[in-house]
C-alpha cells in the first residue's frame, strides 16, 4: 500500500505543478530561477524524451498501459519486504501515470523544468519525468545490491564446502 501512496503523491504533485504552469504561464514563457542553470519554462511535448516519436499518441497509450500493468504486477509479486524496490516502482508508477494523464486529456505533456547542465540546454522536463528517472536509478541500485548479495552467498557456500559445482 505504501508504494501506491508514493505513486499517488507523485501524480498529485505532477498534476498540480502542471496546472500551475498552464494557468500562470504563456506557452514559451520562461522565468529565471538560477541564471544559466535553472529556469521555469512553459513547454509542451507531443512525443517522448528529447521530443522523439512526436504525435504517436496511440503508441504511448498502449505502451504506458502495458508499463503500468507490469509495474503493478511487479509491486504485488516482488516488492514485499524490499523497500528500495517498492519505492522505485512507486516512483515509476506515479511518473508513468502522471504523463499518461496529460496525453489522454491534453494530447500533449506539459513540461517546465528547464536546465542548463555544463552549458548544455537539457530538454525541458516535469515532475513525472523526474520520478521516472529517480525510480529507474533506484531500481538499478536494487539490482546491483541483489547481485552483490547473490555473489556473497555463492562465495560463502563455496567456503563452507557445501557448494558443489
Amino acid at each position: 500500500m505504501f508504494y501506491y501512496i508514493i505513486a499517488l503523491f507523485v501524480i498529485a504533485l505532477d498534476q498540480f505543478t502542471k496546472w500551475l504552469i498552464v494557468k500562470n504561464f504563456e506557452l514559451g514563457e520562461s522565468v529565471k530561477v538560477i541564471e544559466d542553470f535553472l529556469y521555469i519554462t512553459s513547454h509542451r511535448n507531443r512525443g517522448a524524451a528529447w521530443g522523439i516519436l512526436q504525435g504517436q499518441m496511440w503508441f504511448f497509450y498502449v505502451i504506458t498501459v502495458i508499463v503500468i500493468i507490469g509495474i503493478i504486477y511487479y509491486i504485488q509479486k516482488a516488492a514485499k519486504g524490499k523497500l528500495l524496490l517498492g519505492v522505485s516502482l512507486g516512483l515509476m508508477l506515479g511518473g508513468a501515470i502522471g504523463n499518461f494523464i496529460d496525453r489522454v486529456y491534453r494530447k500533449e505533456v506539459v513540461d517546465f523544468v528547464n536546465t542548463y547542465i555544463f552549458g548544455y540546454d537539457f530538454p525541458v522536463f516535469n515532475i513525472a519525468d523526474s520520478a521516472l528517472v529517480i525510480g529507474v536509478g533506484l531500481l538499478m541500485i536494487q539490482m546491483l545490491l541483489e547481485e552483490r548479495e547473490a555473489k556473497k552467498k555463492e562465495k560463502s557456500y563455496g567456503e563452507n564446502g557445501t557448494h558443489h559445482s
